[in-house]
């Protein structure tokens, strides 16, 4: 069983990603006692027992996470459940992924050319929608190469574990 200080730390991020993303705070409490839990791996039913919440409350959670990409789902052999745990490899999980930023530059420009024949102050949220979203699709594989050598010097240091 977690702890009171661990039980708290999910429920500040819960609260955290409520306020700042707009989740459900359940959400949030799973994705933060995912970050802390020993072992990684969960399941449904522990997660429920730990976080004190019902098991359906914590599939939904964790069907969340599964969509934004920043779990992973696995199931050893002859198990009959999945076991989850936060996914830190994958791009969606660290913000590298720049197919976000492309489908918002693309449906800038859907409506840049609904407005063709308007007066740029009309365009104006459209072209700088489209142009910061491809300013970052250019940058963030730059910065997720330079996030990447800063990982492993950190590594290297002993600062972060090798995972």
């Amino acid at each position: 069983m977690p702890t009171d200080a661990e039980i708290t730390f999910a429920d500040h991020a819960g609260r955290l990603y409520a306020r700042r993303y707009g989740m459900a705070p359940m959400v949030g409490r799973l994705l933060g006692y995912l970050a802390i839990c020993d072992p990684r791996q969960q399941s449904i039913a522990e997660l429920a027992d730990a976080l004190l919440a019902s098991r359906s409350a914590i599939a939904n959670a964790a069907n969340s996470l599964d969509t934004l990409g920043l779990i992973r789902r696995s199931r050893a052999a002859g198990e009959r459940m999945d076991r989850i745990q936060i996914d830190m490899n994958a791009p969606r999980s660290t913000g590298f992924d720049v197919t976000e930023y492309q489908e918002q530059a693309d449906l800038a420009r859907e409506g840049l050319a609904l407005l063709a024949d308007a007066p740029p102050e009309r365009k104006a949220v459209l072209l700088e929608w489209a142009a910061f979203a491809d300013f970052l699709v250019a940058r963030l594989p730059e910065l997720e190469k330079d996030w990447k050598a800063h990982r492993e010097a950190l590594r290297a240091a002993g600062e972060l574990p090798d995972t």
